[in-house]
């Protein structure tokens, strides 16, 4: 049977820490992958809808007003795409929906191993007072020992409380200075993609409340997914923020990384 994909919105930026907004980005996602701007074609040369099964199961009812509440239902899900045999891909979103999906994911499959691409490495302690911030998602994965192996690439903005969660924690941080996509390790399996579209350099990705220049290009995103080869049991792309995105440029990349990243999981999945 073909392997399905199931896409998943979840509309919530309750902890988002300076400006709120990205609970419209899977609509805006969403909009940007079906429209006739574009096609449905990845690089590889397979398509969305014709060889991969791609589904759109919507967007997840969150309330945006009680974490809990939402972490339940995003937890119900993500295990509903694997009761039925489906890898999830999900669109943020602020970056604090990573941690129930993977906390959902490895209670079936063990501890992950994580790519986490973004410009901040999203593991302070507790953030402004909210362990729930999307400044602090790894930290409650690391903590809860969902995550195996942590791969960080893009980041750029390492202070020192971070530098020091990072060695508490094992995370393994590929920063922008001197960076080349060959650096990244190849992981094994069960892999779980995070993408924070922040960790792209504004000039491709405006889109985001927390832009920082010197960001990753789209070209590298797609070098480093090429050379994953294992099997992918998640992922998601989070953090566009469509209030602060000109002329949908940040939506439409954020299309392309749905795309691709579903082909990814495809062809790993299919051995082709």
């Amino acid at each position: 049977m073909t392997l399905q994909i199931h896409l998943i919105g979840l509309p919530t930026d309750q902890n988002s820490s300076f400006e709120r907004g990205a609970a419209a980005a899977p609509a805006a996602i969403r909009h940007a992958i079906f429209s006739d701007r574009g096609n449905l074609l990845t690089e590889c040369g397979l398509e969305i809808g014709t060889d991969i099964a791609l589904i759109d199961r919507g967007d997840v009812p969150l309330l945006d007003v009680d974490a809990a509440a939402d972490d339940a239902l995003i937890v119900k899900a993500v295990a509903d795409a694997m009761d039925a045999g489906a890898v999830p891909l999900l669109m943020g979103g602020d970056h604090s929906v990573t941690y129930p999906v993977v906390a959902t994911l490895a209670a079936r499959h063990g501890p992950l191993n994580i790519l986490h691409f973004d410009a901040h490495p999203d593991i302070y302690a507790n953030f402004e007072g909210n362990p729930r911030s999307h400044a602090s998602p790894f930290a409650r994965i690391l903590e809860a020992g969902h995550a195996k192996r942590i791969v960080q690439v893009g980041i750029r903005t390492l202070n020192r409380h971070c530098r020091e969660q990072a060695e508490r924690y094992g995370v393994e941080i590929l920063p922008m200075l001197n960076f080349s996509p060959e650096h990244v390790p190849v992981l094994e399996g069960p892999l779980y993609i995070s993408f924070d579209l922040d960790g792209l350099d504004p000039s491709e990705a405006p889109g985001v409340a927390h832009p920082e220049p010197g960001g990753l290009t789209v070209r590298e995103v797609l070098s480093i997914l090429a050379r994953q080869n294992t099997a992918i049991v998640g992922a998601d792309v989070v953090e566009l923020n469509p209030d602060r995105d000109v002329n949908d440029v940040t939506a439409i990349v954020g299309a392309k990384l749905v795309r691709e990243i579903a082909a990814r999981i495809y062809q790993n999945h299919s051995g082709e």
